[in-house]
């Protein structure tokens, strides 16, 4: 389960480093924001299963 919530996690940050991208390229405020967004629900939930890994140990 911990290996598929941080797989997510990084399909999350490189769909949103992507769409952040192809944001600023065609001029797209709204694409560019929702890119960072992505990305950051993919850091908190890669920060998330690094707290939880830290506990387990």
């Amino acid at each position: 389960m911990a290996a598929d919530e941080k797989t997510r996690a990084k399909m999350e940050q490189a769909k949103g480093k992507v769409k952040e991208t192809v944001g600023r390229a065609v001029g797209n405020e709204r694409m560019t924001a929702e890119g960072r967004a992505e990305q950051s629900k993919g850091d908190m939930r890669e920060a998330k299963e690094k707290t939880k890994d830290a506990f387990h140990r």
